[in-house]
């Protein structure tokens, strides 16, 4: 059972084929890396480093200490560093340590206490659909209507 001697095996090296590349689960983003330019991605991007330039992808995880200057257009993001753009996420999330200049687009969106945002926040299907009429009065001022 024990003396016997396992058969030698010869090394193989392999090409990577397309098929393996694309069942990567995430991509990282070190922080000691700094990109400049858009980046496009299909799995989940984890962001330590800085990014100058517009990120599309399917999840982004974003580092407390990254910076991200440009557009992101995610499924989902999870925000934890500073954003210098617009963000659209059908599931956003916001968190305590994140700040955020730019408008904010999404399905569905939690955000923590402590959480900074300087801009607009609107829903994905209110963003996409025409801007409603302003409701006047009679000498044409904006009037208020109150549902009840």
């Amino acid at each position: 059972m024990f003396s016997k001697k396992p058969e030698p095996t010869t090394p193989r090296v392999s090409q990577p084929s397309k098929s393996v590349a694309n069942n990567s689960t995430f991509s990282v983003i070190g922080s000691d890396v700094t990109i400049t330019g858009d980046i496009s991605a299909t799995t989940e991007l984890h962001v330590d480093g800085k990014i100058a330039g517009d990120i599309t992808c399917a999840s982004i995880v974003q580092g407390e200490t990254s910076m991200i200057e440009g557009a992101i257009e995610a499924e989902s993001a999870r925000m934890a560093g500073t954003v210098k753009g617009s963000i659209s996420a059908r599931e956003l999330v916001i968190l305590r340590s994140a700040k955020i200049h730019g408008d904010v687009h999404y399905d569905a969106l939690t955000i923590e206490q402590g959480a900074e945002v300087e801009g607009r926040f609107a829903p994905k299907k209110a963003s996409s659909a025409a801007p409603a009429k302003p409701n006047t009065g009679k000498n044409g001022e904006p009037a208020l209507s109150v549902a009840s």
